[in-house]
């Protein structure tokens, strides 16, 4: 197939998104084109819509952001024969190089080599998502079946990093979970704690959010963290512990839920990781899901002199299949996670107002905003 002409949304500067025109490379050996139809917009596109970098990594040519995708085969190259034009599937955007010991055991996620759509991390930047159509290799296309939605379909990659936390905290069934943070990727590890028969109180300082969680099934329990800012190191230990006394007070069932299994961290804040290892029991594990201050000072004692885990998560490896597996099934221990979706772009031209919208913690009418979908 000929190289072909596609419009895609492509970032130049802090806020400076413009629509272009680039060239769709002809299929090689093993790859399909694929109709970009839904695409969620993740905290990580947010940084570098609003800063051109994400942390310590700077943007240094334009890119197309979105890697939270689904769409609808359009192509398919040499070799090809497990998917077919008209195919829906959810894209996984991270390509390891396939080769090295990493990728051998399973742990591709943090291959070295690793070109992950919409990061900066590799140079030249693999592009992302936000554009009519794409070539990817059909190794990473996973079908969906017709139960499962585009939509929906957008959904597993960031459900997917809720699967490898999980995974990687290797918890036994009926366990009691913190999750700390209760925006869209809190919200999803909650969901799989449920399905794992988990007891759930979700924490956050925004008190809509927290209600959205058990109102919707997300959590048992919720707890508002008071908005305080500690200045001293002394201090703000003190606040951690406190946060985490309210944790082990708050009641499921009419009992307290005293020191928890696991700490899903969610938020990158420092004084979330500490009130963490204050809450997590002796055995217990904390999940750093969160990216935030590469550097924080953490009361280390309290967590090795109680064997407590600091467990790092990052992304996700061998999770698409059960995740487009669990959302056909219907399980019931699933949360709703429709309600999650809560506002809607149509259109490369409305992709900016799409990344404005998901900065905000409600719309113009009151509503909270979790996750934003563009279609295309």
């Amino acid at each position: 197939m000929a190289a072909q002409t596609v419009k895609a949304s492509v970032l130049h500067g802090a806020k400076d998104m413009r629509i272009e025109e680039r060239q769709l490379p002809s299929l090689a050996a093993g790859d399909v084109e694929v109709a970009v139809k839904a695409t969620g917009l993740c905290g990580s596109d947010l940084h570098y819509f609003h800063h051109y970098r994400n942390g310590d990594i700077l943007v240094r040519e334009p890119i197309t952001l979105g890697h939270e995708s689904a769409g609808i085969i359009t192509a398919v190259g040499p070799g090809v024969t497990a998917l077919k034009v008209g195919d829906p599937v959810a894209l996984e955007v991270g390509q390891p190089c396939g080769q090295c010991a990493l990728c051998l055991e399973g742990r591709y996620n943090i291959c070295r080599e690793m070109r992950f759509r919409s990061s900066a991390k590799s140079y030249p930047h693999a592009q992302g998502t936000l554009q009519e159509r794409i070539a990817h290799p059909a190794a990473w296309c996973h079908r969906l079946p017709e139960s499962v939605s585009l939509e929906f379909g957008a959904l597993v990659e960031p459900l997917s990093v809720a699967q490898h936390a999980a995974d990687r905290a290797g918890l036994p069934t009926g366990s009691t979970i913190l999750v700390l943070g209760a925006g869209a990727v809190g919200l999803l590890c909650a969901a799989i704690s449920k399905v794992n028969k988990a007891k759930v109180v979700i924490a956050d300082i925004n008190e809509d959010r927290v209600r959205f969680a058990v109102e919707h099934g997300f959590a048992d329990a919720s707890l508002v963290v008071p908005m305080k800012r500690p200045e001293t190191i002394a201090d703000k230990l003190e606040f951690a512990k406190e946060v985490a006394e309210a944790v082990k007070n708050t009641k499921v069932g009419g009992e307290a839920v005293g020191e928890v299994t696991a700490t899903f961290e969610c938020t990158g804040v420092e004084s979330c990781l500490q009130s963490a290892i204050y809450a997590t029991g002796p055995g217990g594990k904390i999940m750093i899901i969160g990216m935030g201050n590469p550097i924080q000072t953490l009361p280390i004692s309290a967590a090795a002199l109680r064997e407590v885990d600091l467990v790092g998560v990052f992304r996700y490896a061998n999770t698409y299949p059960r995740i487009i597996e669990l959302l056909a099934s219907k399980n019931p221990l699933l949360p709703d996670l429709s309600k999650l979706i809560t506002q809607r772009y149509t259109g490369l031209e409305n992709i900016e107002k799409a990344f404005e919208m998901a900065a905000k913690v409600k719309d113009d009418e009151g509503n909270l905003v979790l996750k934003v979908i563009a279609q295309l």
